[in-house]
């Protein structure tokens, strides 16, 4: 093996020359001469055929090499720059197997982040490095979350048609990386980007949103997607009515729909029809347990359409949720409910909430009343003779 050097301090034309000829002692088809155009010239020869590093059985070298590239490519004016940027980043997604992946990862975050904030540059290279943590299914260490993305941004934030094609690419990898409440979020973000004018181009984003949350297991809070406007342009079709089934009908709409759309549920979405089932039973109960205080199994048996012998075990499920607080009484075979998150949440539960509040006030002034008379005795004990 060939020692390469850190390339710590010599120049970048001397780094260049060590650079070649290492890639040409892999085989790369490359000149141990410099270029006579200068470091870019020799800069643009070096990326052509630096995934020769590849090869090379030793990963710590392998970043080295790419370090190395990384170093001479921030020198370069950021107006001649995208060029060689783009190449590069191109290169680091060819890796070819998750050790090298993950190595080719390291390098185009260390690019990230030497890319000058104010360069458009970046939003290329975090593209590319989406990528590249789908490929390693890595997704986390390049994105934390909405705010994090954003303030990756800030001094230069990229067009509209731009934020929505990474926000596109970002809810594929989170999907991928089975981070699918992440997905949810980005996806309702991208559908966020639209306007009232030009909503009605959002159809497939939107129609991509509504599969996501329906297909996601851990995702039940389905209300605010009807608000967003590229929803609502899918008025009045099938994948509107069936996410307006998840979101407020009980399990018999849903088998209805299914029976009269089934081509369309399997097929045309790729939906899985016994997921959907599980899903549209957790939330049938949470329905009926909002209001009720105590719920027998013959009810839940008939409701959710279950055998008598998977009542129970349902209960379980629904309790490992943790959407419904509530006990089970095998001996009484009733379920005692203490609260539920709601599946909707509009006037009427902005109502009750309203109502709770001023509940609460009530009798913290009740009880701060009680308080001053307590001590008002204690008071008046302590100065008696």
């Amino acid at each position: 093996m060939i020692d390469v050097p850190v390339f710590m301090d010599i120049t970048p034309d001397a780094q260049a020359q060590e650079l070649r000829c290492y890639l040409k002692s892999l085989g790369a088809e490359i000149s141990q001469e410099k270029s006579p155009k200068g470091i870019e010239d020799d800069l643009h020869k070096i990326i052509g055929v630096c995934d020769a590093c590849f090869k090379e059985g030793d990963e710590i070298v392998i970043e080295r090499v790419l370090n190395s590239i990384v170093s001479i490519l921030v020198l370069i004016p950021v107006e001649r720059a995208e060029n060689p940027i783009l190449a590069f980043c191109e290169k680091l997604t060819k890796a070819p197997r998750y050790e090298l992946g993950m190595v080719a990862l390291r390098v185009g975050w260390l690019l990230f982040q030497s890319v000058d904030e104010h360069s458009p540059m970046r939003y290329h290279v975090y593209y590319h490095l989406l990528q590249l943590a789908k490929q390693v299914d890595f997704v986390r260490f390049v994105y934390k979350d909405m705010e994090h993305l954003r303030a990756q941004f800030q001094a230069c934030p990229p067009s509209n048609e731009q934020m929505q094609k990474l926000l596109r690419l970002l809810h594929e990898v989170l999907l991928e990386c089975k981070q699918g409440e992440q997905a949810a979020k980005v996806m309702v973000e991208l559908l966020g980007t639209y306007t009232a004018e030009n909503a009605s181009q959002a159809r497939d984003d939107a129609q991509r949103c509504i599969l996501a949350a329906l297909a996601d297991p851990n995702t039940f809070l389905l209300d605010p997607l009807l608000a967003l406007k590229p929803v609502r342009f899918l008025e009045g079709q099938l994948i509107h009515d069936l996410l307006s089934i998840f979101v407020s009908e009980k399990l018999q709409s849903y088998l209805t729909f299914y029976q009269n759309h089934k081509d369309f549920v399997l097929n045309s979405l790729g939906l899985n029809h016994e997921q959907n089932m599980k899903k549209m039973r957790l939330l049938t109960f949470m329905q009926l347990a909002e209001g009720a205080s105590e719920m027998s199994f013959d009810t839940i048996q008939s409701e959710l359409q279950l055998p008598a012998e998977e009542v129970e075990s349902f209960i379980i499920d629904v309790l490992k949720t943790k959407l419904v607080r509530a006990r089970m009484d095998q001996a009484a075979r009733k379920v005692y409910i203490s609260c539920t998150m709601h599946r909707t949440f509009g006037r009427a539960q902005w109502q009750q909430l309203r109502d709770l509040l001023y509940s609460w006030k009530s009798n913290l002034q009740v009880t701060q009343e009680g308080m001053k008379s307590v001590a008002a005795a204690q008071m008046e004990m302590l100065h008696q003779p």
